[in-house]
């Protein structure tokens, strides 16, 4: 960590370290009757307030205690949005130890290899994750346990998942009776690993100085500008970049929560947004398509959402127009990544493009946004010069900032910095007035539904079919608003195999949205000079390319 040189007249404040069991306890004392409300996994819907939060967040803590876990354990969650999780978020980070939120999404292998590297002593679950914990529990080494986040009575009879504990049993047992202990904010508070699109997973480690900055940050007004009179429905997975810091921005300033469960088609959410009256949501496209699409259908509207903040992947155009025109929905288009946790930048307008035409601050709207304060950005050039903010100059992308990740967990990857700058591996342009524009990832990667999914992990599984001899994965467009992996492969001399015997070739070796939507079966890819394939040829063949629809 740096050392600054001290100034011979230190100021006469006090100093309190940041930490993220502050925010609960504030939460507590001035909001203590605000709700929380979560549609749960049973079916139902839960109610209960920011004090009965922070009660049984102690209690979770005590327990926690009583199994051995210390200060920088890390406690992994596989698990929906809801109050249980909240919970954890701050039982766990509060304690002194390191919440570790896995994506469930992820094939139990690519589980069980996060969870080693991480260490983790216990991982609570959802019940709907049940077959996940069955499959991933063997390869799992440092797990000493696994917490059914449930009662008694929903407690899933396995005898898969060694050492199966009820969470509701586990709490109920230990008085609340906690005193959250004081310790160096820069202390690790949680752990969020990047979707691996090469090599292994890396891992982002927060620490609750970091958090706590980027809580109060993402609450100014022309960032998720969060208050006490929203209510807030974080439609962003609590696994996903800790739900964008949803949970402790909302938290600090009190406003009412709603987490909508596993329940997240058109019909459940638009019920939620209705029934508990939300204003504000963030999420990413795709859950903004099924929305819209069932309100289309029947023709419905909202009578208390105002703003969303979008971002995983770029907003298409026409979404932003539909949420704005037809339903008087403000869309704030968001950029960051896992490595800033998560936000960079937030496209709100300036005084004077109140004056510009519609189609202007629509262009406007359409970038990535501006940087928020606490982060720096600038575009370089392969050699790391820095190059101009014209609009129309294209570099790579560098940020820093205290919530940028200096570094990965275990320093895997190496020192990852370039001269104290963190490069995002995206390719922007940036205009006059600082307006970002994301154009393109220098990696191969494939953005679907605000998740990534790596390029070459699809390429090498088609390679290592008897049947092909080279394999490029690049990502296209269908008519829902989402990009979607599309393979295009060469077989090897006088071999035969159709487009369904090579799809299911990847059953059981990833993710089942992972697999390509189609195939693409061709006599040669383009090469470069250096025997490369030339993934941006590849791109403009098939630019307008129409993928099958489900």
């Amino acid at each position: 960590m740096a050392q600054y040189p001290q100034s011979p007249l230190m100021g006469r404040m006090m100093s309190q370290p940041l930490l993220i069991s502050s925010l609960i306890q504030h939460a507590d004392r001035y909001y203590s009757d605000v709700e929380i409300v979560s549609r749960r996994v049973e079916g139902d819907v839960h109610r209960y307030t920011y004090r009965d939060c922070h009660r049984r967040s102690r209690q979770l803590a005590n327990a926690l205690t009583r199994l051995g876990v210390g200060m920088g354990d890390r406690i992994a969650t596989l698990a929906w949005n809801g109050y249980r999780h909240l919970e954890a978020y701050y039982g766990v980070s509060g304690m002194g130890a390191v919440l570790h939120t896995i994506n469930p999404r992820l094939h139990p292998e690519q589980i069980g290899y996060i969870a080693n590297h991480a260490e983790d002593q216990y991982l609570l679950f959802d019940l709907s994750f049940t077959p996940i914990i069955e499959a991933a529990a063997p390869l799992c080494k440092t797990i000493k346990g696994f917490i059914a986040l449930c009662d008694r009575a929903s407690l899933p009879a396995s005898d898969k998942i060694p050492n199966l504990m009820c969470y509701e049993d586990l709490i109920a047992a230990e008085s609340d009776d906690y005193e959250w202990p004081l310790f160096d904010e820069n202390s690790a508070s949680s752990l969020c690993y990047t979707s691996g699109t090469t090599g292994n997973p890396k891992g982002a480690l927060y620490s609750h100085r970091s958090t706590l900055l980027h809580s109060y940050a993402s609450s100014m007004p022309d960032a998720l500008n969060v208050s006490a009179r929203d209510v807030v429905l974080p439609v962003v997975p609590m696994f996903h970049v800790n739900a964008w810091g949803l949970p402790y921005s909302v938290m600090l300033n009190g406003a009412k929560m709603v987490f909508p469960g596993p329940a997240l088609d058109g019909k459940s959410l638009h019920e939620l947004f209705e029934q508990e009256q939300v204003t504000f949501s963030a999420g990413v496209p795709t859950v903004w398509l099924g929305l819209l699409t069932y309100m289309a259908q029947n023709q419905l509207k909202f009578s208390s959402f105002k703003r969303t903040v979008i971002g995983g992947s770029a907003c298409p155009p026409a979404m932003m127009k539909t949420l704005r025109g037809e339903y008087g929905v403000e869309v704030v288009h968001a950029w960051g990544m896992t490595e800033m946790s998560p936000l960079g930048t937030a496209g709100t307008l300036l005084s004077h493009h109140q004056k510009l035409s519609e189609a202007d601050q629509q262009s406007k709207l359409e970038k990535q946004g501006r940087v928020i304060y606490g982060v720096d950005m600038k575009i370089v050039d392969d050699d790391g010069k820095e190059l101009p903010w014209d609009g129309t100059t294209y570099g790579n992308l560098l940020v820093r900032g205290p919530w940028v990740v200096s570094g990965y967990f275990k320093s895997e990857g190496g020192d990852v910095l370039q001269d104290g700058w963190f490069p995002t591996g995206d390719v922007a342009v940036i205009d006059p007035e600082g307006y970002l524009q994301i154009t393109d990832r220098s990696k191969d990667v494939i953005k679907s539904g605000g998740e990534w999914i790596g390029s070459i992990d699809l390429e090498n599984i088609a390679v290592a079919h008897p049947a092909f001899i080279q394999a490029a994965c690049i990502g296209v467009y269908p008519p829902k608003w989402d990009e979607r992996p599309l393979l295009v492969v060469v077989k090897k001399p006088g071999m035969e195999l159709t487009r369904e015997e090579l799809l299911a070739f990847y059953e059981g070796k990833i993710a089942k949205w992972w697999t390509p939507d189609d195939v693409v079966f061709t006599d040669a890819l383009p090469l470069g000079a250096t025997g490369k394939i030339l993934k941006n040829k590849i791109r403009e063949i098939y630019r307008d390319y129409k993928l099958p629809t489900a």
